[in-house]
């Protein structure tokens, strides 16, 4: 289910063109978009096999930066999927698809850090959130260190 779907304000509806020009054509995305319609979103990896989907979106309250994509893998129908949380930085939009890709073998998500969906970690441990971005060779903000 991608953005469209899932718009309940009508934002993505076509409007009228302004001067900003064709791609600014229908409502804020993709520079901007609402966290809502994100979640389902597919993603892929660079051999384009299916990793998950987007199941939650992770913000900073302190600072309003988006932290982690919290992505489904593997089990059936809910049963025995592991969680993930990826830094949104090792995601990257692929508009024409309306999907996320995510640059890791799917073999190598399989032995990614993870939790299962009734026991999240903490988030805000450093030390965690260290491990989270050495695995995806993602960079830490300098305030996810000091909070």
């Amino acid at each position: 289910m991608n953005d469209e779907e899932r718009d309940n304000y009508g934002m993505y509806k076509a409007i009228a063109p302004t001067t900003l020009g064709p791609d600014m054509e229908t409502g804020p995305g993709p520079h901007l978009m609402g966290a809502d319609t994100l979640i389902g979103n597919e993603v892929v990896n660079h051999d384009d096999e299916n990793v998950g989907e987007i199941k939650e979106i992770m913000l900073e309250v302190h600072n309003g930066r988006i932290a982690y994509a919290v992505l489904s893998f593997g089990g059936f129908l809910g049963m025995g999927e592991k969680l993930f949380a990826v830094p949104w930085s090792a995601l990257k939009l692929d508009t024409e698809n309306k999907r996320f890709v995510l640059n890791v073998a799917k073999d190598r998500l399989s032995e990614a850090p993870g939790f299962d969906k009734g026991k999240w970690p903490n988030m805000a441990d450093p030390a965690w959130s260290s491990t989270i971005h050495s695995y995806y060779g993602t960079q830490q903000h300098r305030d996810e260190l000091t909070h």
